[in-house]
């Protein structure tokens, strides 16, 4: 049993970077072979204790089984996958072309790791928000320091384990703690820092990158919004957003936020989005075994007060509403008639609140969209390839799914990641392993240059070779 967070220990921590520090370069050396051992060792361990991480889950916030599954588990293991059948081709040195006045030569970008690295994960995904930077990081040929969430203690107690059986603590090591070792960590001239949260941590965190000149990738948040036009169709459309909206109790970085509906579709979409609630979780969700809690009771009265604020703002519950502090239960909500200016509109609720908003004409939706920061992820319902068009090219995101929810995060050829507000920086795939490495450019003379003609002095034969040069090459 986890009770207490552990205190920060400045030594530890410090021996810990300066033993990664002196060991990078012997990692760095490592053959696509070995860091594809080293990821299948991984991927063998998460395996193996896979039944204590859904236990770890489940003392954390009831997160059901199969929810750990899909959502922390096969994330890794994919990933690993797509690492290991791509990492030569990453590794090798791409060749790019060289200018005609550089004739004679050759180029090329080789990929070399950052060094060390810092991966400051969330608790809403425990394992696989510390394990997939890690994936990117390790398949680079970084050494990298873990600080998990202090939120989710029984998960970090299996994360820890986990690396520590795969891993030396000089190549990958965990360090547990709240705030303090966070801050402990940060002030160490770290080569990347990968972090996950919240966009006013970010800022603190890119703060901090700073002053060493350090990298970052910034996974963040905000209101991804969702829109569902006239020519949607209703029932595979409120199936998804209920299945992303209400998974993991909403407590989802890209869950659809707010759903745009076009008037004509309103009623109809809320009655849907009821039925397909009631499928998955019952009547009562209280007593559903598919049904998480929120994480703890500070979120718990985070998003409580969302939504009584909003409701005294003018908002109305069409479903859902009731909740039990004791447990950090808070039902399926849904929730309309929202003045702009409520928490619920401005807020990122992070939290099973899903506010349903009316549009009449299309670029009213796109106006709204564009009033708020750029989002993580923007969804579209529609059979109208001119709307999503429209959309596509009307506003910006992370990333986008059309007639469907958040799944654009589970394919390793797409880059993840936000956009100012909502990020900086991409990771999944090739993505990920850029994101911590260095593009390398490497140039090879191996015919004599035209270049050592035009050294100085200069005259009046080299002024009308540079000229030449300058139009013609």
């Amino acid at each position: 049993m986890v009770d207490t967070v552990p205190a920060v220990d400045t030594k530890k921590i410090h021996r810990l970077f300066e033993a990664q520090r002196a060991n990078q370069y012997k990692v760095a050396e490592s053959s696509a072979g070995d860091r594809i051992r080293k990821l299948q060792k991984l991927s063998d361990a998460v395996m193996k204790y896979r039944p204590e991480i859904r236990e770890a889950l489940w003392q954390d916030y009831r997160r059901p089984a199969a929810e750990a599954d899909l959502g922390e588990i096969y994330p890794v293991t994919s990933k690993i996958k797509h690492a290991k059948s791509h990492l030569r081709r990453w590794m090798a040195p791409q060749r790019v072309a060289t200018p005609l006045a550089f004739v004679g030569s050759s180029s090329w970008v080789q990929y070399e790791p950052k060094g060390v690295c810092l991966v400051i994960s969330p608790w809403n995904y425990p394992i696989q928000l510390a394990l997939g930077p890690l994936i990117s990081a390790v398949a680079a040929g970084n050494t990298v320091i873990i600080k998990p969430s202090e939120s989710t203690p029984h998960s970090a107690a299996v994360l820890r384990k986990i690396v520590e059986e795969v891993f030396d603590e000089n190549e990958v090591a965990v360090v547990e703690g709240a705030v303090d070792t966070a801050t402990a960590l940060l002030e160490l001239p770290f080569n990347h820092i990968f972090f996950t949260g919240a966009p006013e941590v970010g800022k603190i965190v890119m703060a901090a990158a700073a002053k060493n000149l350090a990298s970052v990738t910034l996974e963040l948040g905000g209101k991804s919004p969702t829109i569902v036009d006239e020519t949607a169709d209703l029932g595979i459309a409120s199936s998804r957003i209920a299945w992303a909206k209400f998974s993991n109790n909403g407590q989802i970085c890209i869950a659809p936020d707010y759903v745009l509906v076009h008037e004509s579709k309103m009623e109809a979409f809320i009655d849907a989005v009821k039925s397909r609630i009631r499928e998955f979780y019952g009547e009562k969700a209280a007593e559903s075994a598919s049904y998480m809690r929120i994480i703890n009771a500070r979120h718990f009265q985070r998003v409580k007060s969302y939504l009584e604020d909003s409701i005294n703002a003018g908002a109305t519950v069409v479903y859902g509403g009731r909740s039990d502090p004791g447990d950090n239960f808070m039902e399926p909500t849904v929730v309309t008639g929202m003045p702009m200016d409520s928490p619920l509109m401005q807020q990122e609720i992070f939290g099973p609140v899903l506010p349903v908003v009316p549009y009449r004409d299309l670029q009213e939706a796109i106006d709204l969209i564009r009033s708020k920061e750029k989002p993580l992820g923007l969804y579209i319902y529609s059979k109208s390839t001119r709307n999503i068009e429209r959309i596509l090219r009307s506003t910006r995101a992370g990333g986008t799914c059309i007639n469907h929810n958040a799944v654009h995060f589970f394919n390793p050829n797409l880059p993840f990641g936000g956009s100012n507000n909502s990020g900086i920086g991409k990771s999944h795939g090739k993505f990920g392993f850029v994101a911590f490495s260095n593009a390398r450019a490497v140039y090879k003379q191996i015919l004599p240059t035209a270049l050592d003609k035009l050294t100085p002095p200069y005259n009046n034969l080299k002024m009308k070779l540079i000229d030449l040069t300058i139009k013609w090459f």
